[in-house]
């Protein structure tokens, strides 16, 4: 009989953490050992930086075109971020879902929250929680990245991060990043091998039931 494993559905995978937790590290490492994992790619109001590429960075739009796709419910999850619109396009990630390709989300809680609430038989979502708030903030001062004060910010917002991380499927601390990396990538394999995102099962099954031995 073959050995065909599709069609398969796909994961839409959403690792949420606070600033400094190591969320970014992890999910580059993830991607880069697994060559079906796509990135979303967020659509945004703002102007491209210098270095940046249109499409591969973010899909860069007017305000106009953001708005009127926020009103024809064209996004998975949306936000207002410094004066400008942030959101995930709803139409490429669900056409990826059908293809069987897995999509890596790199978002707030907020934004998790959103994409599980439409998509709950495809969304996992993955806390990630720092080992304490002084080693978050040595993270933050160490990766030289933000004034003082921002760093002082984004500690105090990581605690109310951190309230809402009961709202995920999967909870995990990274003290140790070869070890919370083998950790995501454990969620990750497990979640592609749920029954429901294996749509071949059922006739692969049937097909073993009729065999004649």
């Amino acid at each position: 009989m073959s050995n065909d494993r599709t069609p398969r559905r796909g994961v839409l995978l959403i690792v949420s953490s606070p600033s400094g937790a190591g969320k970014t590290s992890l999910c580059r490492r993830l991607m880069s050992d697994h060559g079906d994992l796509v990135l979303s790619v967020s659509m945004t109001t703002r102007t491209i930086r210098p270095g940046e590429v249109d499409g591969r960075d973010y899909n860069f739009v007017s305000p106009e075109e953001f708005e009127r796709m926020v009103e024809a419910d064209a996004f998975l999850e949306w936000a207002d971020v410094h004066g400008f619109r942030y959101g995930s396009p709803r139409a490429p990630i669900e056409r990826a879902l059908a293809e069987g390709r897995d999509v890596l989300f790199d978002i707030d809680w907020q934004g998790a929250r959103d994409i599980a609430h439409k998509c709950p038989e495809d969304a996992v979502r993955v806390f990630i929680l720092p080992p304490s708030l002084e080693e978050l903030h040595r993270r933050l001062v160490t990766r030289s990245q933000d004034a003082d004060h921002i760093i002082e910010r984004r500690v105090q917002n990581a605690k109310g991060e951190i309230e809402h991380a009961d709202e995920f499927d999967y909870v995990f601390v990274n003290d140790d990043f070869d070890r919370s990396y083998a950790e995501l990538a454990h969620i990750y394999h497990a979640e592609r091998s749920r029954r429901h995102r294996n749509l071949w099962v059922g006739p692969y099954r049937d097909a073993l039931l009729k065999e004649v031995v």
